[in-house]
């Protein structure tokens, strides 16, 4: 029924596993790094179980990885998961983009130059948290354009090891302006419904997402398996 309350156990797992996978989404929480019940229920004041329920979560996702005998620690970049997500990534918004051209509400539209007016602020600030959070509301817009949050949602399933590639590269590579330039472009062949120009514009964009990936992997072997290398 509307109104109420989640039962307070069910609420705090939640709260867990959410922050955790931000925590790991965003490199806070780098890759192999150990994870400990009770470290977590004193830092989340919650009781162990909330923490071992979203610890299941998170090793479903595979995010983390737990180990008999050993505890729970952060999963190791898949570079595999990486390029599974990106190809699906650019199937699908490929796609969508040419709906976009189609058809995209006014409001919206207004949504992405706004978007784009953050993005230029985040870039004069040097800010790749804010950066890499605008570059996927910009997407997410597009989806929400055409009716396909959906969408948008499953993708998001198997985001999480392109998200943590994307986001070591950015604190590696601190020039974006080639990805507001994109972003930039892509608005304008919306607006133009120049759907040929904006499948193109896509496809070059989402190829950023794994164009650096055997050089983070060289630069940083610890964060990745590295039983597949990616050249």
């Amino acid at each position: 029924m509307r109104g109420m309350n989640p039962p307070m156990q069910e609420s705090a797992g939640n709260t867990v596993y959410y922050e955790l996978k931000k925590q790991i989404v965003n490199m806070e929480l780098a890759p192999g790094t150990t994870l400990s019940e009770k470290e977590m229920s004193i830092t989340f004041n919650v009781s162990r179980t909330p923490v071992r329920e979203s610890f299941v979560r998170l090793a479903q996702e595979g995010l983390v990885v737990v180990l008999p005998q050993r505890g729970t620690r952060v999963s190791l970049i898949d570079p595999e998961l990486v390029m599974e997500a990106q190809f699906m990534r650019e199937q699908l918004e490929r796609a969508v983009i040419r709906l976009a051209c189609r058809h995209f509400p006014e409001e919206l539209l207004a949504e992405l130059r706004n978007n784009l007016s953050l993005q230029k602020e985040s870039l004069m600030k040097h800010d790749g948290t804010a950066m890499f959070e605008l570059d996927e509301q910009f997407h997410r817009i597009l989806f929400a354009g055409v009716n396909k949050l959906g969408t948008w949602g499953v993708i998001q399933q198997m985001n999480a090891h392109l998200n943590r590639s994307r986001i070591l590269w950015m604190r590696t590579e601190p020039h974006w302006d080639h990805l507001f330039e994109q972003h930039r472009d892509m608005y304008e062949a919306i607006r133009q419904k120049n759907e040929a120009l904006a499948d193109r514009l896509m496809e070059t964009h989402l190829a950023l997402s794994i164009y650096n990936l055997g050089l983070l992997q060289e630069k940083f072997p610890d964060y990745f398996n590295n039983q597949t290398k990616i050249n």
